[in-house]
């Protein structure tokens, strides 16, 4: 079993994970207010495994994931709002398994109809 590849960006009111793993299944997400463990398996049988002791805590009620043919994105609420999170993981270390996805990483200046509008989207599926 390996890390999936995971990618990470900050939003005034949620904090977001995609797990890179194409044509997953038996996807297994637990978010917990302090952690998130994810598990899967990929069409040829390889198994992923991810636990994040996270920066802050979320409202693991009010999270959730959505699951692609390329990816498993999750998305959990902040229970400070408007409180940037300067890392995803509690620990000040990397893993090399993890990035920024910067080309969703934004100022959020004016974010948060932006935001309402994904979490809306991501909820309806």
């Amino acid at each position: 079993r390996q890390p999936a590849k995971t990618l990470w960006y900050d939003r005034p009111r949620y904090v977001y994970l995609e797990f890179c793993v194409e044509d997953s299944r038996d996807v297994k997400v637990v978010i917990e207010d302090e952690r998130l463990v994810f598990s899967c398996k990929n069409a040829d049988g390889v198994e992923f495994y991810n636990e994040i002791n996270l920066y802050a805590r979320v409202n693991s009620k009010d999270s959730q994931e959505k699951r692609s043919d390329r990816s498993v994105t999750c998305f959990m609420r902040k229970w400070k709002e408007k409180a940037a999170w300067p890392r995803i993981t509690k620990e000040n270390i990397k893993p090399a398994w993890l990035s920024v996805d910067f080309d969703n990483w934004r100022d959020w200046e004016g974010d948060e109809e932006v935001e309402r509008a994904m979490v809306e989207q991501y909820a309806e599926v």
